[in-house]
C-alpha cells in the first residue's frame, strides 16, 4: 500500500521536480560507490600499513625490508618507505661512501619523502571531493525542488479557488520529497567525506613516522672520532 502511494506521489510530481529528483538519484548512486570504493581502499592501506609498521619496528636491516615491501603497493607507509630506500641508493650510488649524509643529500632524502607522503595522501584523498560537493549542494537541489513544489501548489489553491487541507496537503506533500530526497543524498556522503578525513589523518601520522625513523636511521651524520696526540699516546 505504502509502495503504491509513493508511486503514485511520484507520478503526480512536476516537471521541475522529477528533474530534480533524477539530479538527486544520480548523486546518490555516484556518492554511494564511491563510499564503498574508499572503504575497500582504506581497510587495504590500513591493514598493509599495519603490517608493514610491524616488520619495521622488528627489522635489523632496512635493505632486506625493502626487498620484503616490493609487493605491498597497497601501503602507503611501505611505498614511502621503498621510494625513499631507493633514493638513499640513488645517492649512494653516485659517490656516497654508505655513512652519513651531509646536509644537502638529507634535504634530497626530506623533499624525497614529502613528495611520497603527499602523494600518497593525494591517492587516499581521491573522489573525497565528490562527497563534499554532494554534501554541500544537495539539501540546495532539494530545497530548490521544494520551493518549485510549494509554487505549483499555490497555483493549484488559486485554479481550484480553496484553501482547504484537501486542497493543500497534496502539493505540499509533493514539494516536500524533494527536500527529503536532498537529505536523504547529503547525510550519507558528509558522514562518510569526515570519516575518510580521519582515516587520512591517522595515515599522515604514520607517514611521518616512517619518515622520522628512516631519517634517524639513515641520515644521520657519521661520529667521527679524533685521533689523540702522539705525545698522549700510552
Amino acid at each position: 500500500m505504502f509502495q503504491i502511494g509513493l508511486l503514485g506521489l511520484l507520478g503526480s510530481l512536476g516537471t521541475v521536480s522529477k528533474v530534480v529528483l533524477l539530479f538527486l538519484f544520480i548523486f546518490s548512486v555516484v556518492s554511494w560507490a564511491i563510499i564503498l570504493f574508499k572503504w575497500r581502499a582504506f581497510a587495504t592501506a590500513d591493514r598493509q600499513d599495519q603490517h608493514f609498521m610491524g616488520l619495521l619496528a622488528k627489522a635489523k636491516d632496512l635493505e632486506d625490508l625493502c626487498r620484503q615491501v616490493r609487493r605491498m603497493e597497497g601501503s602507503p607507509a611501505a611505498v614511502l618507505f621503498e621510494g625513499v630506500m631507493d633514493r638513499i641508493a640513488g645517492l649512494r650510488g653516485l659517490g656516497q661512501d654508505g655513512g652519513g649524509f651531509d646536509s644537502a643529500d638529507r634535504q634530497i632524502v626530506e623533499r624525497t619523502a614529502s613528495h611520497l607522503s603527499h602523494s600518497q595522501l593525494s591517492r587516499l584523498e581521491s573522489y573525497l571531493p565528490f562527497l563534499a560537493t554532494t554534501g554541500n549542494i544537495t539539501p540546495f537541489i532539494g530545497l530548490l525542488g521544494t520551493v518549485m513544489g510549494i509554487i505549483d501548489a499555490f497555483h493549484e489553491i488559486g485554479a481550484q479557488g480553496t484553501a482547504s487541507i484537501s486542497a493543500v496537503a497534496p502539493g505540499v506533500a509533493e514539494a516536500l520529497v524533494a527536500t527529503a530526497a536532498g537529505l536523504f543524498t547529503a547525510i550519507p556522503a558528509v558522514i562518510a567525506y569526515n570519516y575518510f578525513l580521519t582515516r587520512i589523518r591517522r595515515t599522515a601520522f604514520r607517514l611521518d613516522t616512517v619518515t622520522i625513523e628512516l631519517m634517524t636511521s639513515l641520515c644521520a651524520p657519521p661520529v667521527k672520532v679524533k685521533p689523540m696526540p702522539v705525545g698522549a699516546q700510552r
